[in-house]
Formats: C-alpha cells, sequence, structure tokens
C-alpha cells in the first residue's frame, strides 16, 4: 500500500465545508427551537384568549339569568352594573388568578318600546397580561303575542278536546287538562303545574312541566299606552255604559285607495273613524226586534231601504228581512244611510284633530279619518286608547295596539288587508284590554231572529263565520256572550251544522281565565284558531312583554379605546 498526503488545499476546502455544515446544521436547529418555542407561545396566547372568552360568555349568561330572575335590576335608560371587576372562578368554584370580569346591562336600539324591549349585555374579562376579550350579547324580553294561548287559571269545567288543534306556543300557570276526545298541540306546551291528561294529548314538540309562571301584565302598561296615544292623537275618552257586551264608543278601521292602483295595501292607507252615541243597542247591534230598525233592512235596486221605512217595494218589514238581500248594520254605518252622515241624528263620529291629507280631499269623510300610519301622521305610535269600553271592527292596514280600561268589543270581522299567512308582518293588531275582550252576541255575529213572531233564524251579515285577525290580551276573560244561548244549528261550520258557525281566529289568546266560546250542544262557535308566527317575530307596537330575556345574537368588541359609557352611547340612538 501507498500512502496518500492531502495537498494542503484540499485540507483547507475539507475544514471549510465541514463549517458550512456545522453552521446550517445549526442553524437549522434554532430555527426548529424557535419555531417551537413561537409555536408554543402562539398556543398558549390562543389557549388564554379562549379562556378569557369562555369567561365573558359565562358572564353573558350568568348576566341574563340574574335580569330574568329579578326585573328590577333592568334599567329603564343608561345601563347597570352587575358586575365590577370580580374575580373569575373555574368549573370547581376556584379563582382564576390574574383574571376579572366586568358585567353591564342596558337598553339599545330603540328603546320606546313600539317595536319591543331590546337590551344588550357586555362582559369585559381582563388579565394580568393586559389580555382583555369583551363580548356583546342581544336580548330582548319576549312579547306575549308570541304565544297561540296563554291562561293563568283554567276553569275546572274546561278543557282542551273534540280534536282542538293548537299551532302556536302554549303556556298556562295552571294544569293542563284534555278531554278524552282529545287535542293536538303543535309547538313546546309549557305548565307551571302539571298536564293531568297526556294520553290525550298529541304533542309534536313535547311539554314542560313545573316551569316557573308568568305574571299576567300590570294594568300599569295600560298608562304608558294611553301616553303613547295621546302623542298620535289617538287616545279617545268613552265610558262603561251599556250591558256586558255594549258600549257607547265605536272605533272603525278603514284601508283606501289613496293612488288608485286598485288596492288598499300602500303604507299610508290606513285609517281608523271614531264613532260615539249613548245608544248602546244602537252603536253595538244589540235590539232583539229588527222590524223597526233602521240599521236594518234589505236592498231594493242596489238601494239599502231600513226596516222602519218599509212597507216599501210591495212589501213590508217582516218580509224584507226574510230576503235574500237582507243585512244589518252598526250603529253609524255609511251603509244605512246610503252615504257618510257626519251626526246621523242617533249619534257622531269624532273629528281627526290633524292636518287632513290632500289625497283625502275627494271624499265627504276626509275630516274624520284618523291616519293610524306614519306617512300621514307622523305622531302616530302605533297605539290607539279607549278609556271606557269601546267595539271594533273594519279592515286593518298598518301595525296598531288597541287598548282601551274596560271592555274590549268585536262587533263585527276584523281582519287584515294583507292575508296573514303571507308572512310579511306588515299589518298585525294588538288587543289589550284591561277586563274582558267580547266577541258581541248582535245581529252581525250570530243568526238572529227578527221578532218574537217568529222561530227562524237567519243571517244578517255578509258571511255567517266570524273573522278576527290579531293577538288577544284580556286581563279578564275572551269569551262569547251568551254562547250557551240562541241556534244551535242556524249556520254551519265548514260542513258541520252549528249555531253561529266558525269563529276564525288568526293571531293568539292571552287570558287571565280562559272563557267559553261555544258548548257541544251546538250554541255559540266552533273554534277555528291559527297562529300568526308575526307575534313573535314581529310584535303589535308597545305590545306587554312577559319580562324573560331570550337571547339574541354574540359579537366581539374591539377593546381598542372602549369605554362602557360611550358604547351604550353608540348602540343607543337619542
Amino acid at each position: 500500500m501507498t500512502n496518500k498526503r492531502l495537498r494542503s488545499g484540499e485540507a483547507g476546502f475539507a475544514l471549510v465545508l465541514t463549517i458550512l455544515v456545522t453552521l446550517i446544521v445549526g442553524s437549522l436547529v434554532a430555527a426548529a427551537v424557535a419555531i417551537a418555542s413561537n409555536h408554543m407561545l402562539v398556543n398558549q396566547f390562543y389557549e388564554r384568549q379562549s379562556d378569557l372568552e369562555t369567561a365573558a360568555d359565562q358572564g353573558l349568561e350568568w348576566a341574563r339569568a340574574k335580569l330574568n330572575s329579578d326585573k328590577t335590576l333592568y334599567p329603564a335608560s343608561g345601563y347597570t352594573t352587575l358586575e365590577n371587576r370580580a374575580q373569575v372562578t373555574d368549573g370547581a368554584g376556584q379563582p382564576v388568578p390574574g383574571v376579572f370580569r366586568s358585567v353591564y346591562a342596558g337598553p339599545s336600539g330603540v328603546t320606546s318600546g313600539q317595536y319591543g324591549v331590546f337590551g344588550t349585555i357586555l362582559a369585559v374579562v381582563e388579565d394580568a397580561g393586559r389580555g382583555m376579550v369583551i363580548r356583546r350579547s342581544q336580548v330582548f324580553q319576549e312579547s306575549f303575542s308570541k304565544y297561540a294561548y296563554f291562561t293563568d287559571i283554567e276553569p275546572s269545567d274546561i278543557s282542551f278536546g273534540g280534536g282542538d288543534q293548537i299551532f302556536g306556543p302554549v303556556h298556562t300557570n295552571d294544569y293542563v287538562k284534555i278531554y278524552s276526545s282529545g287535542a293536538t298541540f303543535h309547538k313546546l306546551v309549557r305548565t307551571a303545574k302539571t298536564v293531568t291528561t297526556p294520553q290525550y294529548g298529541t304533542f309534536k314538540q313535547g311539554y314542560e312541566q313545573n316551569v316557573a309562571p308568568i305574571a299576567m301584565p300590570a294594568t300599569a302598561e295600560l298608562s304608558k299606552l294611553q301616553v303613547q296615544a295621546a302623542a298620535g292623537g289617538t287616545s279617545f275618552t268613552g265610558n262603561t255604559s251599556g250591558t256586558t257586551g255594549e258600549a257607547t264608543t265605536r272605533i272603525e278601521f278603514m284601508a283606501i285607495d289613496l293612488n288608485g292602483d286598485g288596492d288598499q295595501s300602500d303604507d299610508n292607507e290606513g285609517f281608523i273613524r271614531v264613532y260615539q252615541s249613548s245608544n248602546t243597542a244602537w252603536l253595538t247591534g244589540t235590539s232583539t226586534t229588527l222590524t223597526g230598525l233602521q240599521q236594518c233592512g234589505d236592498y231594493h235596486s242596489g238601494v239599502f231601504v231600513p226596516a222602519a221605512s218599509h212597507p216599501s217595494g210591495g212589501h213590508n218589514a217582516a218580509t224584507a228581512l226574510s230576503s235574500t238581500s237582507r243585512r244589518c248594520y252598526l250603529g253609524g254605518s255609511d251603509s244605512i244611510t246610503g252615504a257618510f252622515r257626519a251626526n246621523d241624528g242617533t249619534g257622531q263620529w269624532l273629528k281627526y284633530g290633524g292636518t287632513v291629507s290632500p289625497l283625502l280631499n275627494a271624499r265627504a269623510d276626509r275630516e274624520y279619518l284618523f291616519p293610524i300610519t306614519r306617512a300621514l301622521n307622523p305622531n302616530f305610535k302605533g297605539v290607539i286608547y279607549v278609556s271606557g269600553k269601546v267595539v271594533i271592527s273594519g279592515r286593518i292596514r298598518g301595525r296598531v295596539t288597541v287598548a282601551a280600561s274596560s271592555d274590549i268589543i268585536i262587533g263585527d270581522d276584523i281582519t287584515y288587508v294583507t292575508d296573514p299567512g303571507a308572512g310579511t308582518c306588515v299589518d298585525i293588531l294588538g288587543i289589550f284590554s284591561a277586563n274582558d275582550v267580547i266577541v258581541a252576541n248582535n245581529f252581525l255575529n250570530a243568526p238572529w231572529r227578527h221578532s218574537s213572531a217568529t222561530t227562524t233564524y237567519r243571517t244578517y251579515d255578509d258571511t255567517r263565520d266570524e273573522f278576527i285577525h290579531g293577538t288577544v290580551l284580556a286581563l279578564g276573560n275572551f269569551f262569547v256572550k251568551n254562547h250557551d244561548s240562541g241556534s244551535d244549528d242556524a249556520e254551519k261550520c265548514e260542513s258541520t251544522t252549528w249555531g253561529r258557525g266558525c269563529l276564525y281566529l288568526t293571531g293568539g289568546i292571552i287570558q287571565k281565565e280562559r272563557g267559553p266560546v261555544g258548548t257541544t250542544g251546538g250554541t255559540g262557535y266552533v273554534k277555528r284558531y291559527s297562529y300568526d308566527t308575526c307575534g313573535a317575530t314581529n310584535p303589535p307596537p308597545y305590545f306587554p312583554t312577559t319580562g324573560y330575556f331570550a337571547k339574541g345574537q354574540y359579537y366581539n368588541v374591539d377593546p381598542m379605546g372602549f369605554t362602557v359609557s360611550s358604547f351604550f352611547d353608540l348602540i343607543t340612538p337619542s
């Protein structure tokens, strides 16, 4: 073997190469260590951030529960501090070192209550390293109009049954009782007591028992509504004269085609007229004998002729009230005289106190039309208030709550211009009575005998059924007057022979104690109730709420330059 000695140049190159390889490997190792270290820091940051967010979310739910348990904590304006740099604890109740939380709550958005009660809960969580997370939860008080059916008391002698179909949420502070004839509940049923006969019910979304009771609204809510109505020129003074189901004040809802486009669905086409008379039987249509009346009769060549004006056209009053063109009207109706009369000798229409729109110049009743939209009545708040009892009927274009310090009486059909089944929520009615909401027993709602000399019941309205669109809230009862008397077979409800036909109600019924509508013997009405989901999503203006705060959306808030006062100023318009 021959030993070969490396030349000096080759030895130097090997040394340099070795150094370079060492440096590269060292750099890679250092980079790997740095990346691993940075990754650990990033992970620690996100873990810490997640911990702070979790603490904030816990604070939001804690605050919502706190507000729901003590209604006095929620301020009417501004905000309240529910926690002030409180020590955050973990799931075991142990303090989380260096982590503190502050929680605030107050109204936000439009705070007048016209569109509901909306609020914000803010949770601000900080740690010792100056980390900060701010979370916002929108909350809203559930409106009573979310319920298809609500009662405080269920009478011992009334139960669900007969194939009842209830399509919206149900709550009662009493027992839920169901007859063996069965009932179907399409939404959740909640009771502060128990369901005594669940085997007779079909519960599509189940039922909850022994839940917290929900208090009915206080009468003080009505005072708030009166203030809003007065601002819009729609607060009226009535009285409590007349028997049950009668009144001296009547509100007629009207929809008028102002632009000649063939419909009454435009934003400015909703109105009311207000009629008053001391003759409650005339105004409400409850006279027992029709033959001598001005408000009942028949048509001759398209002209209404009152029974009191017969003999006419070859027959007497009795024959007129038996003819195929027979009709009756509520007192004050234009149809009685064939034209608008500001004072018909028995009662008078009230003048509107605001500016009359030129769009109404062609109408004889232009000075007596109260706009119920902001377009023609800028101060209208969506509320009509009557001190005393009031009869309501007509066609509604707009969003309105009718409130009264006494009974509200359904004198005839009251319906929306826009079909509630369309789900557009452009028309909605809340009916809020300090006492009872009553379906009148008059010659429009019930088949009638024109005199004591006949046993034949006849229909004197344009339809045999009654239609109510709206959510009823009665601090007393919702009931049909004389539900257990009158005919038991004069009008059909769909294919079923009955006394007064069907009572179609689309909306909801909230009442202190359930009132009667009909009997199994055929008197009164057959219930045909449907639920309007707009009551839950777009409640009537200023309609009372349950006081329960439900969850809305969650948001992260940028902590840069954050102050609580400026934030609430930002989300609450002046």
